[in-house]
């Protein structure tokens, strides 16, 4: 990846793609997301289970991680979301620079290093989430003339619902 300098003089950002080295880091980072978005309960997720679906026989995500000073303060992960009307899409999971960090150039250089991803991969699009709450995060997006739909509700099934389910449901295993 290439490097990048900030807007800010004396601040170096490297771009580069995650290792496996670098799971306990973004774990760090991903509870410091969950709690900015107010639910770090939900963040459930082992180093392990972490690495293996990084890193394992059938990496599932990739990530871009933005360093300054050898310490990663920043991430973009994503995975590729097939869309049956669409084609292969990449799908921004979570994307994240530190608190102390936030306002100087690093999520722009991250974010648009997705789209240069997406774009290189030949993807028919990108998309993301973002809380109705999260104000910056939208005057942000909103910078790249993102479309934001109101219209669709994110639907979900935790692993408990799927076995107390299949409890009720013994005929479907």
């Amino acid at each position: 990846m290439d490097n990048n300098r900030l807007p800010l003089p004396g601040i170096k950002v490297q771009l580069r793609y995650a290792e496996r080295d670098d799971c306990h880091r973004l774990l760090e980072l991903i509870e410091e997301l969950a709690h900015y978005e107010k639910a770090p309960h939900e963040v459930t997720v082992t180093l392990a289970e972490f690495e293996e679906a990084g890193f394992g026989d059938n990496p599932v995500w990739t990530a871009i991680v933005a360093e300054v000073d050898n310490v990663v303060q920043g991430f973009a992960l994503y995975y590729i979301r097939y869309s049956t009307w669409k084609g292969c899409r990449l799908y921004l999971e979570d994307f994240l620079v530190t608190e102390k960090y936030r306002g100087q150039g690093i999520g722009k250089i991250l974010f648009e290093a997705v789209i240069r991803e997406a774009s290189k991969k030949g993807f028919k699009g990108m998309v993301w989430q973002v809380l109705d709450w999260n104000e910056p995060a939208i005057n942000f997006y909103n910078k790249y003339a993102a479309t934001l739909e109101s219209e669709w509700l994110n639907a979900s099934l935790s692993n408990d619902q799927i076995k107390a389910f299949i409890d009720k449901n013994p005929n479907l295993v």
